[in-house]
């Protein structure tokens, strides 16, 4: 057996906010056909997985990677235990280190046959303590290079990346207006976002004529307000990335649903992301990463080690394929834009927004 590290057992918590216990939830769902005993004990010959979330289980994002997941393991006897991390509400490096242990002391108690973590913060506090131990990992949602976290080449680890359509979202926007040139990038202090910069720059290579002209790591949410009204006369377009760690002046959390608002309402230059939900909250324009697709190809190589007993070193890690075009017809009309029937015909529309509705 692998002795696990448990990195934050020295943590002392030294507020109530820090001590308060994060939201744990433990769900018995059962896959197919998995029956529990009288005694509500699960049968021997069931499986145990551990779903451990970076984020808190009714985000959508969430939610349809869960499903995903779920849906490729039908038919086989599985018990899940589900762990929120919840570190977009609760984002403090303090918060998040104790939820991280708190993650762990799951893992020890609940013995899984297999963890499923997904997004980025899951694997740097939690998952790549267990690189290299007994118990398989599967991932889904994950920004940043596998080998940041000890992934590539390990014995027990694999998963999908969640690698943006960059190319294909930036010519979303370009439809409707030809002469985006410049383009500024907005990101929080999350460490998701290094990543997708990286790949924005490498997909911008491919498309003549445009640029990144500037990247703004941000922490306040005036210090956002007033990056959109200072660029707004020397950028044609933004890439709004990294928006759930921006504080007020009172120091707490914005939630990032009044950040897209406020963006949607005060803003005349077009914007870009590459997650369907912004859009339904004003951001014009994305090819999203399916959240479903994602887990569901996850799923299916947690389906490889527990059903035909694969090594995750003989399972590829890789990133989902197709994306999705999506358009806000509400925020083209703010903009006053003209939208070409043929890009109507070929997206997902949003025709409200959702503050509206």
């Amino acid at each position: 057996s692998v002795q696990r590290q448990r990195p934050y057992d020295h943590f002392i918590c030294s507020s109530t906010l820090a001590c308060t216990v994060l939201s744990i939830l433990v769900l018995t769902i059962p896959a197919g056909n998995a029956t529990a005993t009288n005694d509500g004990s699960q049968e021997a010959d069931n499986l145990k997985i551990l779903h451990i979330m970076s984020y808190h289980e009714k985000w959508p994002w969430n939610k349809d990677q869960f499903r995903g997941f779920r849906d490729a393991l039908n038919g086989l006897n599985v018990t899940y235990d589900v762990y929120e991390m919840d570190t977009k509400r609760h984002n403090s490096s303090h918060d998040i280190a104790k939820s991280a242990s708190q993650a762990i002391d799951r893992i020890e108690s609940f013995k899984p046959d297999l963890i499923y973590t997904n997004d980025d913060n899951a694997q740097k506090h939690v998952a790549q303590h267990y690189v290299n131990s007994d118990i398989p990992i599967v991932f889904s949602g994950v920004n940043a290079d596998p080998s940041e976290y000890g992934f590539t080449g390990s014995s027990n680890v694999t998963g999908i990346t969640e690698i943006e359509h960059s190319s294909q979202t930036i010519r979303l926007p370009r439809e409707m207006v030809p002469n985006i040139r410049k383009i500024a990038l907005i990101i929080d202090s999350g460490p998701t976002w290094p990543g997708v910069v990286k790949r924005v720059r490498l997909a911008v290579n491919e498309l003549p004529g445009i640029e990144i002209s500037s990247v703004h790591q941000v922490k306040k949410f005036t210090e956002y307000k007033n990056i959109i009204r200072s660029e707004a006369a020397h950028v044609d377009a933004f890439g709004v990335l990294g928006v759930f760690t921006f504080v007020d002046d009172n120091n707490e959390v914005v939630a990032y649903e009044e950040v897209l608002e406020w963006t949607a309402r005060n803003s005349s230059v077009p914007d870009f992301s590459f997650w369907g939900d912004r859009v339904e909250l004003g951001t014009l324009a994305a090819v999203r990463v399916s959240g479903y697709k994602q887990g569901f190809e996850a799923g299916k190589k947690a389906r490889l080690i527990l059903e035909q007993g694969m090594s995750p070193s003989e399972i590829p890690i890789e990133p989902t394929k197709q994306g999705e075009p999506t358009l806000s017809l509400a925020r083209a009309r703010t903009l006053k834009l003209k939208v070409p029937t043929s890009l109507l015909l070929n997206s997902k529309v949003t025709t409200a927004y959702q503050w509206d509705q």
